[in-house]
């Protein structure tokens, strides 16, 4: 009899550098953990990398300079437009600095109350009382303290965005509005950095005569030697030093293929193997929603592909099973979960459970197990997330 369900590790690894043999590094810190601390790998097993040494080991990096180079190439350097970066200083502030550097004048539009992922400037009781309607009104930084004040410092950094912002360039001007064509009050010449929303934002533009470009159309090739992305460009970057950024990982579906083979040659299991990068996931006191990358999982192998088809237990415990108890309770419960549908969408016997993608739930609980600093963990290996009650 099985006493746990879905167990997630940090498997702990070196400390991969450009040019590391990462599939072989992440291979054998696997092999090693499992025999070290007495645990079984099993097929099905989920072992997860995280975006960042797969890029590191690539060598996948951007100067602010190589940035400037593309930004002008495609822009100009005479007054570019801004529109809807995020607030960070890991995630961004970096790239803010090289805009401003390409432009002769970069003006920064920030959406408000909060970014695009939930970085708050104000709380929304603060528009209420001002009066303001966000999907109407737009203002300039003058207009914006006049109204709200300079009580704009963020909860959990202590940074207040809009003067660091300001900071990053003598060439930098601030406007809020949430209308992305606010800003052609400025300049026809646009970058659209919002994350999920891109798409929209920039056909708006289009539509309105703008000459935009979104992030994922920015360092989508060499320049001067760098490192690039195709499909995402500058999208999920993030610093690396004060005058570079890492890109998010390419060819990263080659990748997870070449290590779940070398799982297989050095273990027997058909282990499935995705990169992640951010979990999809909201903090509920600051609001702050986690995905600041274009995707939680750029690769993953075929058998990641699909979303849950669960049944809800305690719905049948409560109502069909209701008065069953013990092991009747137990076994009726197992034969329900054995002849379930293959597909249980649209079905009520399903209601109540994650309506997500695999990928997105393995990873949020690998950005969750692994963290984000210093627990020196961006491997994980996630077992028996496929299994169920009925499993034996």
């Amino acid at each position: 009899m099985r006493y746990t369900g879905v167990t997630s590790r940090g498997i702990i690894t070196p400390i991969f550098q450009q040019g590391d043999d990462l599939i072989a590094g992440v291979t054998s810190s696997i092999v090693k953990a499992s025999a070290e601390e007495g645990f079984e790998l099993h097929d099905g097993d989920v072992v997860g990398v995280t975006e960042a040494v797969v890029a590191r080991t690539q060598g996948n990096y951007a100067t602010c300079d190589q940035i400037v180079t593309d930004v002008r190439a495609k822009l100009g350097d005479g007054v570019i437009g801004l529109v809807f970066p995020i607030l960070s200083r890991n995630r961004f502030a970096i790239m803010l600095r090289a805009f401003a550097r390409a432009a002769g004048k970069l003006v920064v539009q920030l959406s408000y109350p909060s970014d695009e992922v939930g970085n708050p400037l104000l709380s929304w009781d603060q528009v209420d009382a001002a009066g303001v309607d966000p999907f109407k009104d737009s203002f300039t930084l003058e207009q914006f303290r006049a109204k709200f004040g300079n009580d704009t410092v963020h909860k959990f950094t202590g940074v207040d965005y809009i003067e660091y912002y300001r900071s990053l360039g003598d060439n930098v001007e601030i406007i809020f509005s949430n209308d992305p064509r606010y800003i052609l009050n400025y300049t026809k010449n646009v970058i659209n950095s919002d994350i999920h929303t891109r798409r929209r934002t920039e056909r708006i533009l289009k539509e309105a005569g703008a000459n935009v470009y979104a992030m994922d159309e920015l360092m989508t090739a060499p320049v001067d030697g760098s490192g690039f992305n195709p499909k995402y460009g500058l999208l999920g970057s993030n610093k690396a030093t004060e005058e570079k950024v890492k890109l998010f990982p390419r060819d990263a579906d080659k990748f997870v293929a070449s290590l779940a083979a070398a799982l297989y040659e050095a273990t027997g299991k058909h282990i499935e193997v995705m990169v992640y990068g951010d979990g999809g996931f909201k903090d509920p006191v600051g609001g702050i929603w986690e995905l600041a990358d274009p995707v939680v999982s750029p690769a993953y192998t075929a058998g990641l592909e699909g979303t849950p088809n669960e049944l809800k237990m305690k719905y049948f415990a409560d109502n069909e099973f209701a008065s069953l108890s013990g092991e009747a309770l137990a076994e009726a419960m197992r034969s329900r979960i054995r002849e379930k549908d293959k597909s249980l969408v649209g079905n009520m016997q399903s209601q109540g459970t994650t309506p997500r993608r695999l990928t997105d739930l393995l990873g949020s609980l690998c950005d969750l197990t692994s963290g984000s600093g210093d627990r020196g963990t961006p491997v994980v290996l996630i077992q028996g997330y496929f299994t169920n009650f009925a499993t034996e």
